[in-house]
């Protein structure tokens, strides 16, 4: 029946069920008593309780009523288009079954964009730690994903090139062969017997179409993958209780082959799959499944996979939401099918007491090396628990503000590889060996104006492992017993060779040069140098202060508690000025050697031709503070304020669109920012930006423009002030154009 046929009848009358066109507008509560599920997918096949088969009588009757319904939806279209107009609902689909959902408000970022239609299902149900509950008439929202940044993406903790999986594949990781099939660095020594694919005996899937990282409506990740004939004729003729179940469990699986891919399970040694977050609560697990019209027993079902959420803490866990297909046509969704990786009970996570990892905890190095500590140790020493990080001694600063790695993007240590030194004994000559993996695809890469590495991650990834060294001897446990800060007061570094730093693994070496126990504060000094295959590329020193929330409050910049103006405000009569528009700049994407995205720092520059205090040119800019900036969720947890490398990278910024505004670049056949080599770097940082402060203003003195073949480098003095006081110094910060495959400087 077409709408114009519907539209010359005054009624449609049916035998069975009368017809509620606003039924779709609200949701009784589900059904109390449950469909009871046996362990095995096998067995729930086989019995269903006399609730479920409530549930098919219903499914039944909607389905010989499926063409009457949408004919009926024809003559309501204008019932419900006016609840659309009240902001109650939007119209049917008068040809389709399809009904509008209105959308909803955005939230916080953890909330789903809906999308607008929904189909009629037959079938609805919550699964709750394997049991269906029936769930009668309001519908699921059907979401759409809102990708995830590339500096939020979850970073794996290996890689693999196999994007498909044949039955054989999936037979060896039945039997627990991760490495066998995904490539050696996946290899445990032994390790995680228990982490297979389908552990309890019942593979559901014969082959995995493609894998993908970044792929999925969330940008977090994708699967495809084909159930084995067999189990796609159950769930073809199954009834819906029991086709729930099994279309669950198979989504499980497919979660199980991504998490085998991401490495979820290399940062621990004896571990299994678990259903739900494993967070140790006891909440119980549970998905939400629509059943829609199956295509038929004789149809191939693939499952298309999406994470939605992905982390280490407090144990490493995914969840996805997932799409059943049988020829083509879509016959189940599934919600938030979550899975986790738990150690088995008693089996060792992290440290003991005095920092002594007294067994092997499952993770090598891309070189075959076991590792002391891992990725799940050090996300817990950014927002988890820091005693499953560094031992026991350390549950004391659980629910404190207290020293935390940087989080997300920003965290820039991946293991400890060892430790040379003793807890409670911070001794001069103490060191330790940490690595971090760069991978090709990281945001900084992406984002930077530089042909590689940019300096802000040179700087957080060195600092970020000195800094853990101390803490992890214990520098805070004898002195800070409640919430306390850490802040990085100054250094200097050199960059020693120049290197393509994507793919590539830097292993830092640390060492403890001082300790300072002071009145609420503890300072210490370290000196760092990093190497990439064996040969050094960057070396530095710098200082720690650990504080108390007193001594942080003392704090009074570098001219000793005064306000002083910049060089600009200072001039009298005031010099001309010209502004370089970099926002402009960056909203032109084709406009090269201009950072994007989470670098983009600085908006517009001020400049004197000729001015500053070396009479070579002098910049000046100014970039509000926003407590919604990103770094402020990463570093630090509980803790927020702008790291000083970011300040760095912000008169880095600055200079290179001089550079480019100048001219500079003329001439040159594909230019690229590179890091100085041989040219130290001092920093002094003497206060911190907040989230509550207004503004902060960076100025920059040029003092020397120097020319090589194919090479341009300009090395300046530069200060950071926040709105009341000067607070960071940088002496010979520098930034270099060169033409690929010049000479090196």
């Amino acid at each position: 029946m077409t709408a114009d046929q519907a539209g010359d009848l005054d009624c449609l009358e049916f035998d069975g069920e009368a017809f509620d066109p606003t039924r779709w507008l609200y949701s009784p509560p589900p059904s109390p008593s449950p469909v009871p599920v046996p362990g095995s997918v096998a067995e729930a096949l086989r019995q269903v309780s006399a609730t479920a088969l409530v549930g098919e009588v219903r499914a039944v009757v909607v389905a010989a009523h499926r063409s009457a319904l949408r004919a009926q939806a024809n003559l309501q279209s204008a019932m419900i288009a006016a609840f659309g107009a009240t902001g109650q609902a939007g119209p049917a689909g008068p040809a389709t079954g399809h009904v509008e959902i209105p959308p909803v408000a955005p939230g916080p970022v953890a909330t789903r964009p809906v999308v607008a239609t929904r189909p009629v299902v037959v079938g609805r149900f919550e699964i709750v730690d394997g049991q269906p509950l029936a769930v009668a008439h309001g519908a699921h929202p059907v979401v759409a994903g809102e990708p995830v940044s590339a500096e939020a993406a979850f970073k794996p903790l290996a890689r693999s090139d196999r994007t498909q999986l044949a039955g054989a594949d999936l037979a060896r990781l039945v039997e627990g062969s991760i490495a066998g099939v995904f490539g050696a660095a996946y290899d445990q020594d032994g390790a995680n017997p228990s982490i297979r694919l389908a552990p309890a005996g019942d593979p559901l899937l014969s082959r995995v179409d493609d894998i993908a990282l970044r792929g999925g409506a969330w940008g977090r990740g994708e699967l495809r993958a084909t159930l084995r004939p067999d189990v796609a004729a159950r769930a073809g003729s199954a009834p819906a209780a029991a086709r729930a179940v099994l279309l669950a469990e198979a989504t499980a699986q497919a979660a199980q082959v991504f998490a085998m891919y991401l490495g979820l399970h290399l940062c621990l040694a004896d571990a299994t799959f678990v259903r739900g977050r494993p967070d140790g609560r006891g909440e119980p697990d549970r998905c939400r499944v629509d059943l829609e019209e199956d295509a038929g027993t004789s149809a191939e079902h693939e499952i298309v996979l999406a994470v939605t959420a992905v982390d280490l803490v407090p144990r490493p866990w995914l969840s996805v939401d997932a799409e059943i297909r049988a020829g083509g046509e879509v016959v189940a969704r599934l919600w938030d099918v979550t899975l986790g990786i738990r150690e088995k009970p008693g089996a060792p996570v992290g440290p003991g007491v005095g920092g002594i990892v007294p067994v092997f905890l499952g993770r090598k190095n891309r070189f075959g090396e076991r590792m002391m500590l891992n990725e799940l140790h050090m996300a817990h020493c950014s927002k988890g628990d820091q005693d499953v990080a560094l031992g026991p001694e350390f549950a004391r600063y659980r629910d404190t503000r207290a020293t935390r790695l940087p989080d997300g993007g920003l965290r820039l240590v991946d293991r400890i590889v060892t430790v040379d030194g003793e807890r409670g004994n911070p001794r001069p000559g103490s060191s330790h060996e940490t690595e971090y993996d760069s991978p090709a695809d990281a945001w900084y890469y992406q984002e930077s104006a530089n042909a590689s590495m940019p300096n802000c991650v040179y700087m957080e990834t060195s600092l970020q492992s000195a800094l853990i060294l101390g803490y992890y001897l214990g520098a805070t446990l004898p002195a800070l017993e409640g919430d306390h800060s850490l802040r990085n007061l100054g250094g200097t570094a050199t960059l020693l060779r120049e290197v393509d730093l994507r793919d590539k693994t830097l292993r830092q070496h640390s060492t403890l040069l001082s300790t300072t126990p002071m009145p609420g504060s503890v300072l210490q000094d370290f000196g760092y140098l990093f190497s990439v295959d064996g040969e050094p590329v960057y070396k530095g020193e710098s200082m720690f202060g650990y504080f108390s929330a007193a001594a942080l409050a003392r704090q009074s910049g570098l001219d000793a508690g005064r306000l002083v103006p910049t060089w600009l405000e200072q001039q009298e009569p005031r010099p001309a000025v010209r502004t370089i528009n970099i926002a402009g700049r960056r909203a032109d994407r084709s406009a090269p050697l201009c950072s994007q995205g989470y670098l983009a720092l600085v908006d517009d520059v001020d400049v004197v031709d000729g001015g500053g205090r070396y009479g070579r040119g002098y910049l000046r800019a100014v970039r509000a503070i926003d407590p919604a900036d990103w770094f402020f969720e990463r570093h630090f947890f509980r803790d927020p304020v702008i790291p000083g490398s970011l300040g760095v990278e912000a008169v880095i910024a600055a200079m290179q669109e001089w550079v480019v505004d100048g001219g500079h670049a003329d001439g040159l056949v594909r230019p690229g920012f590179v890091l100085p080599v041989g040219l130290p770097m001092t920093w002094k940082y003497r206060g911190q930006i907040l989230p509550t402060d207004a503004a902060t203003t960076l100025e920059v003195h040029i003092k020397a423009v120097e020319r090589k073949p194919g090479r341009i480098r300009v090395i300046a003095d530069a200060s950071v002030w926040k709105p009341t006081m000067r607070i960071y110094e940088l002496t010979d910060i520098a930034v270099e154009l060169r033409e690929e495959g010049a000479l090196p400087w």
